[in-house]
């Protein structure tokens, strides 16, 4: 017992000096490595939480497939635009939002009627913020309220002859590595200026204030609205898109939109159109348009219903860490099993008490208490195994059981290389990324075991097809899947390999897809992208890490699926991966491969040779909402 006391004591402390610097880390904002953790454990939260309903105050005109095709195309003509704004206003909204950068001359001379339609009631167009690689901060001298902004190297304002008749706001979002968008700078800088946001420039506009900017909250129409760190506003998603209120712009011009929908309240503009670019994931949804996540914060500042994440719960959330740090590792300290249900009982009472506050509307912290509790308890807790046998063989069966999560494949690899991609590697490497379309609609008629049997079914077909190539799948991404030719060892074969594992995928899902019951496979299709070229191979995440690869090219690869649903054929792949699979290939064997043609893809400014391949046996229906 003598000898436990000063074990314990040492445990103890070194527990607190680990978690108060990740407290005090947290509480400046300087613990980034916790942000991909924290967004999926506040995804489990808000999809536990379950969808709710939007405050009736906002409402999206949305530019929409309907309104592309019956105006011919995208851009809209600015005549048009002029036309939705000038109708709008005849309705009489509380404030006009135009989520578009109306950064050149229009083509059709609409420019100068669309600026008189903006004059006609309060609006708000947006701008757009360009940040260097490397964010620079204030200096430290600097204390105003403003000095941890961050600045930007420039605005991309829109055109004069709209900034004269209009407020301008700034669009910019901030997401963390998945895409996902978490809050809204509400404040954005230059060296010389502040600009607000977008969304806060629309709230003053529709409560004809100007906003007060205070060192940790901004305060509008006498309400107190608490900010992040940064003054961000953080998000919480009401459901899926279609959340937000929202009218087809083509309704608008139509004259077929209810007044009720407009009058007195907030209208945005904003682009839902497929392909347009203007999309993020969410945990609702994988393709929320950006005008619904404006639309939400928006929401946010009128009403204070959002979630609350401030310095306040930042502080709560490091002594939290603090004290479930020190009681998990004085509890260990028992050896008994007493000491271990006393550790299950506390960990589950914090896991309700931090649901049961989110669901409230307060944003504590998840990641941060497992952060700072887990290592020192792993440790300590190591110790006191070695020194129990007993307790050493009961937490190796514990440990056992948490490797059947792991990847067979990538255990092997890093048993016999535990140093394997602890440094980045840069190499060429084919990506593969495959998608179920409509199931995000189809999940909604089907129960939830009914939906997670198909997916199941669907990771193990393209899991086994990726194995028997010699892939890697990096991720599974809910419906779809990640894969990658090239680890652990680059070879001349990875992109023959990747377009034969390409063809067989095409045609065992479809296959798959032609067997399930008729209600589920005519709902269902499939999509899929391919490219070779230069990637970085690396491990990300903390105390818990994943192999995975990054760049263009997987971007590019994720894009041409996009594509691929586009042209209604089950593969679009890139010129770069044909000519490296070579003439020999599977793409050449069976199917038609028609291309290349010179392809626009989102988020490239030049286009890319893209070939199409299409399984004429097995042809699959690419179905909407799936991407």
């Amino acid at each position: 017992m003598s000898g436990r006391i000063p074990q314990t004591s040492i445990a103890l402390l070194l527990s607190l000096i680990w978690a108060a610097a990740l407290g005090i880390g947290y509480w400046n904002g300087d613990v980034q490595f916790l942000d991909r953790a924290e967004g999926a454990l506040t995804d489990l939260r808000l999809l536990a939480r379950g969808e709710r309903a939007a405050p009736d105050i906002v409402t999206i005109v949305a530019i929409d497939d309907e309104t592309v095709a019956k105006r011919g195309g995208y851009p809209l003509p600015r005549a048009d635009l002029a036309a939705i704004i000038e109708t709008i206003a005849s309705y009489g909204p509380r404030a006009i939002a135009v989520d578009l950068l109306l950064l050149d001359p229009g083509k059709d001379g609409g420019d100068v009627a669309l600026a008189q339609a903006l004059g006609k009631r309060p609006s708000a167009i947006a701008a757009a913020a360009v940040f260097p690689d490397a964010i620079q901060l204030l200096e430290a001298d600097d204390k105003s309220p403003l000095a941890r902004l961050p600045r930007a190297e420039k605005f991309l304002r829109p055109l004069p002859v709209f900034a004269e008749h209009a407020a301008v706001g700034v669009v910019n979002l901030t997401t963390e590595k998945s895409g996902t968008p978490r809050g809204i700078p509400l404040l954005v800088r230059t060296s010389d200026k502040v600009e607000l946001s977008f969304p806060l420039r629309v709230a003053a506009l529709a409560e004809g204030s100007e906003p007060m900017i205070e060192a940790d909250s901004v305060r509008l129409a006498g309400r107190n609205i608490p900010t992040d760190i940064d003054h961000v506003l953080p998000l919480a998603y009401y459901g899926p898109r279609g959340a937000v209120p929202t009218v087809s712009a083509a309704s608008v011009l139509d004259g077929d939109v209810a007044r009720a929908a407009i009058r007195d309240r907030i209208v945005v503009i904003g682009v839902t159109v497929t392909g347009g670019g203007d999309m993020f994931p969410t945990p609702f949804d994988p393709v929320m348009p950006g005008v619904e996540i404006v639309a939400t914060a928006i929401d946010h500042l009128m009403t204070g219903g959002g979630i609350l994440r401030d310095r306040s719960t930042r502080l709560a959330d490091a002594i939290l860490a603090v004290v479930l740090t020190l009681a998990v590792v004085g509890l260990l300290a028992w050896r008994s099993a007493a000491g271990l249900l006393s550790i299950a009982a506390l960990v589950a009472i914090w896991a309700v008490a931090n649901y049961v506050a989110f669901s409230r509307g307060i944003w504590l912290s998840a990641a941060l208490p497992i952060a700072a509790a887990a290592p020192p308890a792993i440790l300590f807790g190591s110790i006191q195994l070695w020194l129990n046998r007993r307790q050493a063989q009961y937490f190796a069966m514990k440990s056992d059981l948490l490797q059947q999560f792991q990847a067979p494949a990538l255990n092997k690899w890093l048993t016999g290389n535990p140093a394997f991609l602890l440094e980045p590697r840069h190499q060429d490497a084919a990506i593969i990324f495959i998608d179920l379309s409509g199931f995000t609609a189809l999940s909604e008629t089907l129960d939830i075991d009914a939906g997670l049997a198909l997916l199941k079914d669907f990771h193990t077909l393209v899991d086994d097809e990726v194995e028997a190539h010699g892939g890697m799948i990096t991720s599974f991404l809910g419906d779809g899947a990640m894969i990658l030719f090239g680890l652990p060892e680059a070879t001349e074969d990875d992109a023959r390999k990747a377009a034969h594992c390409s063809v067989t995928l095409c045609n065992r899902v479809a296959q798959w897809i032609d067997s399930l019951p008729p209600s589920i496979a005519t709902r269902t299709g499939f999509k899929v992208g391919a490219h070779f070229g230069p990637i970085v191979a690396s491990r990300l995440g903390g105390s818990y890490q994943h192999i995975t690869a990054t760049g263009d090219t997987v971007n590019v690869a994720s894009r041409l699926m996009e594509v691929a649903a586009k042209q209604g054929a089950a593969l679009a792949l890139s010129d770069d991966l044909l000519r490296q699979a070579g003439p020999a290939s599977a793409l050449f064997e069976s199917g038609t491969l028609t291309g290349p043609s010179e392809t626009r893809i989102r988020g490239r400014t030049r286009p890319l040779s893209v070939w199409l391949w299409r399984n004429d046996s097995n042809p699959p229906t690419p179905r909407s909402g799936g991407f």
